[in-house]
Order: structure tokens, then sequence, then C-alpha cells
């Protein structure tokens, strides 16, 4: 079973940066500027100046239990981070013990420095306060809610009534923009089948996964092997598998534009579900994105069927926090490797291929078109052994879903499915040797064809909504990308 330890992804999966590298928008220290009076249970310096846009990178492993509260509506209510902390939360009641740093201990301050022991301000949350959680006991992908009620006090903090609420509510008018990458190493990995083994690099000289695995710094890595079943009839000669690796450094892509417009204004489904009454922002972005390296192979005659068989091999999740200002915004990433099989049966091959490139998928959010679709990926591909053998099709795929969402709601699912596809007319048995020079060696009569190619298919999920935008009244595909390119080919 996975464990879903409440823990903060540092930056590496693009981990490679989930690969910061690419996406600060402002240096940590210019977005933290002129001081605000403070509010109940907030330290007494601004955490942002609102003519510099928020900064965007991976929480530091001393955020792991960071707050921010903001209190919209009153004079200095920006949001900021706090000395309070979530202590424990009920998913069913939603209701949330909140705590204060203990004295004599150190809590990070708006500029991202320590703040020495003892000096945080104390402080109470009060109805009205947005609260900006990382994982927390009982929220283990974040809480993101509106103190609606305040119960009382209990050995361990006061205990409050929250209601859902919406991400413009803390960023209000700012800007924020930036790619981080996801730390391989915080992954936690469900093996579907016996025979999967999983290997990450990191800085540090840092390695996991069997030895001589080669794995990019940043990069996660799977490797399965499995037999698949045979077509009925099919010699035992022609035993089926499929085997290879799927390799990727997967990012996460995050934007926030506040200043909507005036036109633009929340539904009130949307105002009464979520308490808030912001306009939302002008623009809005959740995606993944990433470098891809695959190989893989099948072999034999497959029990394949018209209709695409999937079979996951393995499921791994991670819940990276990116600190957008002063904001912890957790983002949870869920990845579920698979193998799927189709075709009619008949054919035998054996046929490897590899595949190196990128993708991005996402949705995009503008004042006038509302959520549109992010849909990108570049591949290129290089046979390392094709042969066909008998009439007939099929079609393998060695591909990944991921969904992307925040504080636990989806926002975004896209798959990414590279394939290999194969067809032969006639009765022949075709093979292209690998190396320069090689010739094809074709007996019998007929033709046959070998092709690459890729489908990048997803959804856009009405949560998305947890922006603060109007609400999707239905889940927007992201249209399917399709590329295919012929391998090899032969004639007689």
């Amino acid at each position: 079973m996975r464990k879903r330890p409440s823990r903060a992804l540092v930056p590496a999966l693009a981990a490679s940066a989930l690969f910061l590298a690419a996406g600060c928008s402002a240096d940590p220290g210019q977005s933290s500027a002129a001081a605000r009076t403070p509010d109940a249970g907030t330290s007494a310096t601004a955490t942002a100046n609102s003519d510099q846009p928020l900064a965007v990178a991976a929480a530091p492993a001393v955020a792991a239990t960071s707050t921010a509260v903001a209190r919209p509506g009153t004079a200095g209510g920006k949001a900021r981070k706090t000395s309070l902390k979530v202590k424990s939360y009920d998913s069913h009641t939603r209701r949330a013990v909140i705590s204060t740093v203990a004295k004599g201990t150190s809590s990070p301050s708006p500029s991202g420095t320590p703040t020495p022991a003892g000096t945080a301000t104390p402080g109470r949350t009060a109805v009205g306060d947005v609260i900006a959680s990382a994982p927390a006991p009982g929220a283990p992908d974040g809480l993101l809610a509106k103190v609606t009620k305040v119960i009382g006090e209990t050995a361990d903090g006061t205990e409050v009534q929250t209601a859902p609420t919406t991400l413009d509510t803390l960023l209000g008018d700012d800007d924020a923009k930036g790619t981080v990458p996801v730390d391989p190493a915080s992954f936690d990995v469900e093996r579907l089948l016996p025979d999967v083994k999983v290997s990450w690099a990191k800085t540090g000289d840092i390695h996991s996964g069997p030895e001589g695995t080669k794995v990019p710094l940043g990069s996660l890595r799977v490797d399965v092997a499995t037999k698949v079943a045979t077509a009925e009839g099919a010699p035992a000669s022609a035993a089926a598998s499929v085997s290879g690796f799927v390799q990727v450094k997967p990012e996460v892509d995050f934007s926030y534009g506040g200043g909507a417009s005036a036109a633009l204004t929340t539904s009130t489904a949307s105002t009464a579900s979520t308490g808030s009454t912001a306009s939302g922002p002008g623009a809005a972005y959740l995606g993944v994105s990433g470098d891809w390296t695959s190989q893989w192979a099948l072999k034999g005659r497959a029990g394949a069927t018209a209709k695409p068989v999937r079979l996951p091999f393995a499921k791994l999740h991670a819940d990276p926090v990116l600190q957008v200002g002063p904001v912890p915004v957790v983002v949870n990433l869920d990845l579920t490797c698979y193998f799927e099989i189709s075709g009619d049966g008949r054919v035998t091959v054996d046929v490897e291929q590899d595949l190196k490139g990128d993708f991005k998928a996402g949705g995009t959010f503008g004042t006038a078109a509302g959520w549109t679709p992010v849909n990108e990926s570049h591949m290129d591909s290089s046979p390392v052994r094709t042969s066909v053998t008998t009439a007939g099709s099929v079609k393998a795929a060695l591909g990944a879903q991921a969904t992307v969402g925040l504080y636990g709601a989806v926002g975004v699912t896209a798959d990414l499915a590279p394939y290999l596809r194969g067809e032969a007319a006639g009765t022949v048995t075709a093979t292209t040797p690998v190396g320069s020079g090689a010739k094809s060696d074709i007996a019998a009569s007929g033709s046959w064809a070998l092709y690459g190619g890729l489908d990048l298919s997803g959804t856009l999920q009405i949560q998305l909504a947890i922006f603060g935008t109007p609400v999707i009244q239905h889940a927007i595909p992201l249209g399917t990308l399709h590329r295919e390119w012929k391998l090899a080919d032969g004639k007689m």
C-alpha cells in the first residue's frame, strides 16, 4: 500500500529541478518588502510588495509545516507567513485545530530567513481568516480553507470550523509564475507487478535502484518485464512478453495573474460553496511537464483484441509544496505507468524502440477565453530491432497517465502514450537487422510495415476553479495530440 507522508517536495524530480531552474519570477528577497500592520496570528512583517511578482520555488525542508494566513477585506489583510500551524484536521467535519509555533523554536520569517527563537507573534485565528497549510495531520494533500467559526480552546490549540475557499483569497492582485522540479526521492511507489524496479538519482551523488542502473540527476526510472497472454493457437515458440522502462523528469508549472477585470465575477454557486466574494484572477495556469525517455520491446504473438487492454504496472504519488511568496501551495502529483496492447492476435513480432523527448499538458485561464487546454510533445525515436512474421496487426504502448491538482482537488489529467504499431499482409516473414549496411531478409510474399507514434490526451477538471475562476460546468477534453512515423517496411 502506498504511504502518504506529509512532507514537502524539494527541487529535483523534475524534479529535476519539478525543476526550479526555469521558473522563479523574482528573487525571494525582492518579493518580501514593506511592513504592514500585523493581524492576529501573523508575523509583524508583510510578505509581499504588490508591485513585485511573487517568487515561485520548491519549498525548503523547514517549510514542511508552513502556514500562511490572510484576512480578506481588512486593512493589511494580505497573505503572510504566520506562527500558526494546523495541528490536526478532520476532512469529514472540516474542523481543524490551529496551534502556534512553540516559544523557543525558530519559525521562518516572511523573507525566508529564520526568525530568532521566541519572537513570533502567537496571536489567534479568527472568523474570516483564510489558511493555507503544507501537508498536516489529517490533511496529507495540504489545506486551503476559510475559518467560519471559532469553536473553542483545546489542549492542542484553537478548534475552528472551516469551509472550502480559493487561492485568489490569498494571492489577490499579486502575480506569480514558475516551474518547479519534484524530488524523485519523494515519490511513494506502489508496484502492481512482481518484476518492477524503481531507480532515481539526486544531487549529492545519491542514487537508489538496481546496481548499475544509470539515471540522470533529478529523474525517476521505472523498469518492468512481464509475460502477456499468448494468442490462441500460437506455437510455444511465439510466447509473448513485454519489457522496457519509462524515465521521466517531471515538473509542475504554476502561474497566477491577479487583477481580473470588473466583468469577471465568480458564479453564485461558486461563491456559495467557497465563501469567496473575490472576482478571481485575470490569468492562471496549472500543468505538468518534463523530459521523457523510454525503451520498450514487444516479442511474440500477444493475445490481443481489437479493444486495447491496459496493464498498469506502477503507481507513484508525491505532494510537492511550491512556495508562492508567503503561501505554501500544495501540488498533488500522481503517475500511473502502464502497458497497452491491441491487435488481431495473429501477427508475431520482435520489436524494440528508443524514444526521447519532452511533454507539456495543462490548462490555462484568461478572462476572455476562460479555461483552455495546453497539449505539447516533441519526441525522437530510433528502432533497435524490427521483425514481423505472418499476416496481421498489433499495437503496443508504454505510457504514463499523470494527474496534477492543488490541495487534493484534481485539476488536470494527462495521458502520454508512445506506441509501436506493426502490420503485415499476405504470407510474409520480414526481418531488419540492426547495423549500417544491413539488408532486410524477406521470405514468401506480401508486405509489412512498422510504425512508431504517440498519443497525448487528457482532461481539465472542474476543480481548477480552486484558483478562484468561474466554475467549469463540464470537464474539458485536452484533445488528442497524435503523431505517427514509419520505422521500417518491406515488400516482395
